[in-house]
């Protein structure tokens, strides 16, 4: 049995899976609000807790009546769980990864490979950032988990590909081919200086210098980024509706104002998805030209499938393809919009199996 996390910032995914060679269902699944605990031992102390469900076999599918006369029922039996012995596990955490520890980016955490092998007896551990995590989940997704933003033209040797992903925060990563296979290589490009690219965005720098000494692209291409940029048409435009305002102030405000802005319900907030868009585009096509990713840009994370519609009304490929003497080079550029919200979780359980050495004949 090998587990699989998903560390981020806003919630936990853990999974155990029996994989041997290839994707598998996995065997037990659950969601964790990161910011409840104070470790992620603390997750998976309480994940591991809970019993495995039983396999249903042929002929199983109906319970056995309990024989009242018998001295031994149900209720005076309390069996224990056994144990769940482990022998791989790794873990996609939203953070720099240097080795094999990460002090997580969105959470007061510190996680430690060899610290977890030795807590919960577990022969292999290895942690990876989450977006290296994404980048192994791609390579086993089906073509029905992504959506088509540009179908472009590869060229037939492989070259490389790029992936984006906005969440709570923004992770990049890249995958170069080796000759055989796609090997995903970190990054922390999501914290690279924001370069405006028109004067709406210049007047956002502006607006966020007054908070922020260092503007990333993830304080734009993000959950709160997207709050952020609405903040700024709300001061500068002075057409914020009282109900939005209200609702923004008791919920969560990058849902709120996705909302509005899909369903068109509020103008302010159809313009911070506007910006957003090109912004997110702009720095996936920056993404791609420092790699020269040709094989393809995949656009993952939380908000990607969320705000689909959205991406799909030209304004984020107009963003991604603005390169000037580069524009026709962009436009061949395949880019993809992942559905999975697994897909970490899933190249997580991929790695922990290659962990496992392989039992000899």
């Amino acid at each position: 049995m090998i587990l699989a996390g998903d560390i981020g910032g806003t919630k936990t995914n853990l999974a155990l899976y029996e994989w041997t060679t290839g994707r598998v269902e996995p065997v037990r699944e659950d969601s964790f609000h990161s910011a409840d605990y104070k470790a992620l031992e603390d997750i998976i102390d309480e994940f591991l807790s809970a019993p495995l469900p039983k396999p249903v076999t042929e002929g199983a599918l109906e319970e056995e009546p309990v024989d009242p006369s018998s001295e031994v029922t149900a209720e005076a039996v309390e069996v224990a769980p056994e144990p769940i012995k482990l022998t791989a596990a790794c873990f996609g955490v939203a953070g720099p990864v240097i080795d094999n520890r990460c002090r997580t980016t969105n959470l007061p955490w510190f996680i430690d490979g060899a610290t977890l092998a030795e807590r919960f007896a577990i022969p292999h551990v290895r942690l990876l950032n989450d977006l290296e995590a994404t980048a192994h989940g791609l390579l086993h997704l089906t073509p029905d988990e992504v959506v088509v933003l540009n179908a472009g033209s590869p060229p037939k040797k492989k070259q490389a590909l790029a992936l984006i992903a906005a969440g709570t925060g923004l992770g990049e990563c890249f995958l170069y081919w080796d000759g055989v296979r796609y090997r995903p290589m970190p990054s922390e490009g999501g914290h690279t200086d924001f370069a405006p690219n028109s004067d709406s965005e210049i007047e956002l720098l502006r607006h966020l210098r007054g908070s922020y000494l260092h503007v990333s692209y993830e304080r734009i291409v993000s959950g709160p980024g997207l709050h952020a940029i609405y903040e700024y048409v709300r001061d500068t435009k002075k057409n914020e509706p009282t109900w939005l305002a209200e609702k923004i102030k008791v919920g969560n405000p990058a849902a709120e104002i996705a909302e509005a802005g899909l369903k068109g319900q509020a103008e302010i907030a159809t313009q911070a998805l506007d910006l957003f868009a090109s912004v997110y585009g702009a720095e996936a096509g920056n993404l791609a030209l420092k790699a020269l990713t040709l094989d393809g840009v995949y656009v993952a994370g939380g908000i990607a499938p969320k705000l689909l519609k959205k991406l799909q009304d030209g304004s984020f490929m107009r963003g991604f393809t603005n390169k000037g003497r580069y524009k026709r080079l962009m436009s061949q550029i395949p880019v993809k919009v992942v559905m999975n919200d697994k897909t970490a979780l899933l190249g997580a359980a991929s790695v922990a199996a290659q962990l496992t050495p392989s039992p000899t004949l």
